[in-house]
């Protein structure tokens, strides 16, 4: 699986942590501006997109939902509120294949969606 980070912030964190749970499951991880990490996933080459902003959703989503959609881009981590681990698988059965969170909530999400892909 392919996985670009995008977004604002702390994205050395978000590809350290994709590589520690991910493995060699994690065919490429690649760190790119937002709109370069969007355009991968629309042209199919990158698979899923991770991004962080201090909102969750602003600069972490705000180009991946302008080029391949709102209904394929998730907000996971907010200030304040962290969707349930349910929640978030939830979101990627439904196709979702773009998610946002906080810097703050990297440890807590993206080994959700890591283990979640992996185990469908």
């Amino acid at each position: 699986m392919k996985f670009v980070i995008g977004g604002q912030i702390e994205k050395e964190k978000i590809a350290d942590t994709v590589r520690r749970f991910a493995g060699e499951k994690a065919t490429s991880i690649s760190i790119m501006n937002d709109i370069e990490a969007a355009m991968s996933i629309k042209s199919g080459q990158a698979d899923i997109y991770l991004g962080a902003c201090n909102t969750g959703g602003g600069g972490a989503l705000a180009m991946a939902i302008a080029i391949i959609g709102m209904d394929k881009c998730a907000t996971v981590g907010m200030p304040g509120k962290i969707l349930s681990d349910e929640e978030i698988a939830a979101c990627i059965k439904a196709g979702k294949i773009a998610f946002g969170f906080t810097g703050q909530d990297i440890d807590a999400v993206v080994p959700v969606i890591i283990n979640t892909l992996f185990s469908l």
